[in-house]
């Protein structure tokens, strides 16, 4: 009986203790322009910024267009689903998470309550590279697929 206890007690605390893990895509990334595909005009440069937070991921995302403009973007978030308020997005105003897997989120972007768009975010499994896949449409109606490949920095 103690050591069923025992057992029971210890199965309780390593699985407590893996809810609290690390998020595999927290760091800091470099946009790889040379490996990323777009539908569009590729932006010169991009960083993104993924940090943890007690109630959830925050986002930081930097981006200089091909005119060489600086384009910001945040959002802070929680896998369950709900949408939350994204800044600096001009293809969404909210964002909602669900994780598929440990290296692998799901996203889905809405413009004013209307889906916009989706977003596959994938860390590798040597946690090195970000390959981030969105797909939607823009509010001046023209279809985007791009494929962002980033380096953990």
């Amino acid at each position: 009986m103690r050591k069923m206890v025992t057992m029971a007690l210890l199965g309780t605390l390593f699985l407590g203790t893996s809810a609290f893990a690390a998020d595999a895509v927290a760091g800091t990334w470099k946009l790889n322009v040379a490996m990323s595909k777009f539908s569009g005009t590729a932006p010169k440069s991009g960083t993104r910024v993924y940090m943890e937070a007690a109630d959830g991921m925050a986002l930081d995302q930097k981006m200089v267009g091909a005119d060489g403009k600086e384009r910001a973007m945040h959002v802070k978030y929680t896998y369950d689903g709900k949408d939350y308020p994204a800044t600096g997005n001009p293809d969404a105003d909210t964002v909602a998470a669900t994780v598929v897997d440990a290296h692998t989120a799901n996203f889905t972007l809405k413009m004013g309550g209307k889906v916009a768009g989706t977003v596959q975010r994938v860390v590798s499994a040597d946690g090195k590279t970000l390959t981030v896949h969105n797909k939607g449409t823009h509010p001046d109606g023209k279809a985007y697929d791009d494929t962002l490949v980033f380096d953990r920095q």
